[in-house]
C-alpha cells in the first residue's frame, strides 16, 4: 500500500481532572479508548503529550495568595523592588496581588515598549516620534501618562496593564517605573524580586554585581511548601496560572515519574514503545500581535529519553534544486529516498540540512501539542502524534 500521510496529531478528549485523580491511568485509558473508538493503532515512536495543567491539578499543586505573601515576608525585610514581570491577568496579577498584601512598599519596574513576551505598553512608532530611547530612558508613571494618555489598551485584551497593576495596591503601596536596565531598581531599594522568565539568570547576575542586598526570582518563591501549599522545587512560581481570585496553580513537579509510567503502561497494554511528554506553552511568536507564546519557563518540564535532542533532517527542496535537479518522476523519488537513507547521523553544518529547524524536539512537539489542544474549551488536553519521526523514505 502506498503511504500518503506523514505526521498526524489528534486531540484526545479526557475527563475533567480533579485533585487526587490517577493521572497516569486516565491518560493511558483515554488514549487506548480513543484508538479503539476511532479505529487507529498505537505505533512505535508515537508521541503522547499531556498538558501541564492536568498533572498539576491531579497533584493538587496550588497555593493561595496568603501563602505567597508569607513566603515573600520570609524572604524580604524592607521595601521590595519587582523587575520585569510579564503583563498578564492570568499569570502575574495574582502574584502581585499577594505581594501587595504584605503592605510593603513595592517599586514595580516594567519593560518597555513591551514585556519579555511581547505584550505592549506603548505604540513603538509613537515611542520613536517622542524620541524615547528604551536603552537609557527611565519613565515614571506620571510621565508615561503624560506622553501616552490615560488608557493604553492591550490590542487583544483591551487591558491597561499599568492601571490594572496599580489597582492591586494596598494603601497605595505600588509605584510603577518603566525601564529596561535592571539596575534602575537600586535607586529605590536593594531588595529585589526578579520576575522575568527566560532572562532571569542574567538579570539576577547583573543585580548582584551592581550591589543588590537581596535578590530572589519568582523561581525562588514557593520552591518549598509554605503552610501546606503546593510548590515547585525547580521553578517556584514560574509557570503558575490563575485558578481563582485568591489561588493559583503552580507548574507541575516530579514530571519524569509520570511520563515514564505512562510509557511503561502503554507498552504493557499494546507492546508499543511510545514517547511521552508533558507540555505547557508552545514556543512560537504571533507575527501580528508580536506576542511570544512561551510564558512558561520551559515548553516541556518532563519527557522520555527518546525526545532528547534536535531533528536530524535534510532539506528536500535543497536537494531537488541542486544534486538531483536533472532528475524527475520515479527516478527523482527513488534518488531522494536514497539520499535520506544514506544521510549522516549528524548533519550539523552540512549543506543538505540548510533551512531545517535547529530546535529541540520537545520545543517543536510541545508547540504542535499546544496548537492542537488549544487553551479554551476543546476538551482535548492529551495529544497523540503519529509519524513525526518518519520521513519521505518511510514505507
Amino acid at each position: 500500500m502506498v503511504r500518503t500521510v506523514g505526521t498526524t496529531a489528534r486531540g484526545i478528549r479526557a475527563p475533567i481532572i480533579k485533585e487526587g485523580d490517577d493521572i497516569v491511568d486516565i491518560v493511558v485509558n483515554s488514549v487506548l479508548n480513543s484508538a479503539k473508538c476511532e479505529n487507529y493503532e498505537i505505533k512505535d515512536r508515537d508521541v503522547i503529550g499531556i498538558t501541564e495543567s492536568l498533572v498539576a491539578r491531579a497533584q493538587g499543586n496550588y497555593a493561595t495568595i496568603d501563602q505567597i505573601a508569607k513566603d515573600i515576608n520570609n524572604k524580604f525585610k524592607g521595601d521590595i523592588g519587582i523587575i520585569f514581570p510579564i503583563l498578564s491577568r492570568n499569570r502575574f496579577s495574582i502574584i502581585l496581588k499577594a505581594i501587595a498584601m504584605t503592605e510593603k512598599k513595592i517599586y514595580l519596574v516594567l519593560n518597555y515598549p513591551s514585556d519579555e513576551e511581547g505584550n505592549s505598553l506603548m505604540d513603538i512608532d509613537k515611542m520613536d516620534e517622542l524620541g524615547l530611547n528604551p536603552y537609557t530612558d527611565v519613565i515614571s508613571e506620571e510621565k508615561y501618562r503624560e506622553l501616552f494618555g490615560e488608557v493604553v489598551a492591550h490590542p487583544f485584551t483591551g487591558v491597561d496593564y499599568v492601571r490594572m497593576y496599580k489597582d492591586l495596591a494596598v494603601n497605595d503601596n505600588i509605584e510603577i517605573i518603566l525601564s529596561n536596565d535592571p539596575r534602575t531598581i537600586l535607586q529605590y531599594t536593594a531588595e529585589v524580586l526578579v520576575a522575568n522568565i527566560h532572562e532571569r539568570k542574567r538579570t539576577k547576575r547583573i543585580l548582584k554585581n551592581a550591589g543588590a542586598k537581596t535578590v530572589y526570582g519568582l523561581d525562588d518563591i514557593l520552591s518549598t511548601s509554605v503552610d501546606g501549599s503546593g510548590y515547585n522545587p525547580e521553578y517556584g512560581l514560574l509557570g503558575s496560572n490563575l485558578s481563582t481570585n485568591t489561588r493559583l496553580k503552580l507548574f507541575p513537579k516530579d514530571c519524569q515519574y509520570y511520563v515514564d509510567e505512562i510509557q511503561r503502561k502503554i507498552k504493557e497494554a499494546t507492546g508499543k514503545h511510545v514517547e511521552v511528554m508533558i507540555y505547557g506553552d508552545g514556543a512560537f511568536k504571533d507575527p501580528v500581535g508580536k506576542i511570544w507564546e512561551l510564558a512558561d519557563p520551559v515548553v516541556s518540564p518532563g519527557y522520555t529519553d527518546g525526545l532528547r535532542g534536535t531533528p536530524n533532517e535534510i532539506k528536500l527542496k535543497y536537494l531537488a534544486d541542486t544534486d538531483l535537479k536533472n532528475l524527475s518522476g520515479e527516478e527523482m523519488k527513488e534518488a531522494m529516498k536514497n539520499k535520506i537513507k544514506e544521510k549522516n547521523e549528524n548533519l550539523v553544518g552540512k549543506a543538505e540540512s540548510l533551512g531545517t529547524t535547529p530546535r529541540q524536539l520537545t520545543d517543536l512537539l510541545g508547540s504542535l501539542c499546544d496548537l492542537t489542544s488549544g487553551s479554551g474549551d476543546k476538551g482535548t488536553p492529551i495529544v497523540h502524534i503519529q509519524g513525526y519521526f518518519d520521513n519521505y523514505a518511510t514505507e
